[in-house]
């Protein structure tokens, strides 16, 4: 059996003879409810504030008065056009940001002396924040979506990159050297050494990516004036129809919600096999 086969039949050793958890009964209730309560609490103030007159609710309104918005609007083809735009612009965005980011990670982390000679330009260039390329991207494109994909793939790319340089680091050493006794070949070193190490460490950089890319769609949209959610919220605001903004500013919310829990959910599922992942189940 060749060294390859031999660091793929463990990895599946391991994977089928691993503990599988099981949470259920009233400890799943109370772990479910401990997630929620947080957001519970926030609607009974946001609802409250409003109507008892720590807020004018001219311009902040009860909770129950922007979902009865929402749910006006949300009959709209043009409300689903936002959306529909903003999840086009975070996707692109993502996707861009995400392959780059394993890329230039990959080539910098194994290349020798790559990271010592790019350690400077990646510190200076990783502070700078996206809005401040937002006077370049409107005069290269305008006010159309790609003018966000840019900012969003310019800011996720570092989330990424940066996670990819911390895996590379973290690859065991008796693995490294053992590859090396084996002779094994570029593609092969990625493939059965250094990929399974990352992928925890892609996932979370992934994680974060998507939740700062969501943020620089809206921003985007908001200052850009692009197609979006964001600029619902702009023109609801410039209309001083207060429920209606807070009702884009809700929606927004929920798919950073859903976008967080996809993104766990995805990694739960492909990572199962990783010690990371299942004591963490173990823990739940």
């Amino acid at each position: 059996m060749s060294a390859s086969n031999e660091f793929v039949g463990e990895a599946r050793a391991v994977s089928r003879h691993a503990p599988r958890s099981r949470s259920f009964g009233w400890a799943g209730v109370a772990s479910w409810f401990g997630g929620v309560a947080g957001l519970l609490v926030l609607a009974v103030l946001w609802e409250a504030a409003p109507r008892v007159g720590l807020l004018d609710a001219k311009f902040f309104p009860a909770l129950s008065a922007v979902l009865a918005k929402l749910a006006v609007i949300g009959a709209t083809s043009e409300f689903w056009g936002f959306v529909a735009s903003t999840v086009r612009t975070w996707m692109l965005g993502l996707v861009i940001a995400t392959g780059s980011g394993v890329v230039m990670g990959l080539v910098i982390g194994l290349t020798p002396g790559a990271r010592k000679y790019t350690h400077s330009t990646i510190e200076f260039l990783r502070p700078i924040p996206s809005v401040a390329l937002i006077p370049g991207v409107i005069l290269l494109f305008g006010s159309r979506y790609q003018s966000g994909v840019v900012l969003i793939t310019y800011a996720a790319f570092w989330q990424v990159l940066l996670q990819m340089l911390y895996g590379l680091n973290d690859i065991d050493s008796v693995a490294r050297d053992t590859a090396r006794s084996f002779r094994f070949s570029r593609a092969a070193y990625v493939r059965h050494v250094a990929w399974p190490t990352l992928l925890p460490f892609l996932f979370t950089g992934v994680r974060l990516a998507a939740a700062m890319a969501l943020v620089l769609a809206v921003t985007a949209e908001m200052v850009i004036g692009s197609q979006g959610v964001g600029r619902g919220i702009m023109v609801a605001q410039a209309s001083n129809a207060a429920a209606e903004a807070y009702a884009y500013v809700l929606v927004a919310g929920l798919m950073g919600v859903a976008i967080n829990i996809a993104a766990r959910a995805l990694e739960r599922r492909l990572l199962r096999w990783h010690p990371s992942v299942r004591n963490a189940g173990g823990a739940r």
